[in-house]
């Protein structure tokens, strides 16, 4: 922070800047606007879902006003927050900043093609699953293509997908929830393609975030 002659930290500046321009600080707080996100991601999407009888909870640990059991919002939101630091971390570690459409107005659109895909994932009747499977990863490659293009962002896509599927799988066989028609093991076989543009769309709200970081710590240091 600038000083004044005495020493002094300048009160022009405020308390303000002097705690979002901590980088501890920052951190913690893009993590929680990423759990919150999440959290409202994973009740809104899970409705869907519900409302379609994609997925099935048992009546006992139904508790929210969503019909999702409690641990849902939280988990996927938890999920959120780690994709979201995740990303600007590693885009960090490979010296590869990420450039490719960095607005909000870019990351608003993402998120909406997303809900979409998930609403087509629900919603669209398609003749069988192999089809409508094949139409979803479409649409998600396409969402990375749109709105990501990076290496790292399809290659951590496609691990943390592949890691969701596993986890998802194993909740199911150990009776947790169950998938309505299940065609790959115990859950469906778009389910991938689901996490996958999940994973983007976080990506980049994560990284969105971390940029607007970026720019107060540079006005910051300018102002030093």
């Amino acid at each position: 922070m600038s000083r004044s002659g005495s020493g002094q930290t300048d009160p022009s500046r405020g308390p303000y800047i002097a705690v979002i321009t901590n980088r501890s600080t920052t951190l913690v707080i893009r993590g929680f606007m990423l759990f919150s996100i999440g959290v409202f991601l994973a009740l809104v999407l899970n409705l869907l879902q519900v409302q379609r009888n994609v997925t099935l909870f048992p009546p006992d640990v139904i508790s929210s006003i969503f019909s999702s059991a409690w641990w849902v919002p939280p988990c996927c939101g938890t999920a959120s927050a780690i994709i979201g630091l995740l990303y600007p971390c590693i885009d960090c570690r490979l010296g590869e900043p990420h450039k490719f459409k960095r607005e909000w107005s870019s990351v608003m659109r993402c998120v909406a093609v997303f809900v979409g895909i998930n609403h087509a994932s629900a919603k669209v009747d398609f003749a069988n699953n192999v089809q409508l499977s094949l139409t979803l990863a479409a649409l998600s490659i396409g969402l990375w293509w749109t709105f990501d293009r990076s290496r790292s962002g399809f290659g951590l896509g496609v691990v943390i997908a592949l890691l969701a599927t596993l986890s998802t799988q194993l909740l199911v066989y150990n009776g947790v929830f169950q998938y309505t028609s299940p065609d790959f093991l115990y859950i469906r076989s778009w389910l991938p393609c689901i996490f996958f543009a999940g994973v983007i769309t976080m990506g980049n709200i994560g990284r969105q975030l971390a940029l607007y970081e970026c720019k107060l710590m540079s006005e910051k240091t300018h102002q030093d």
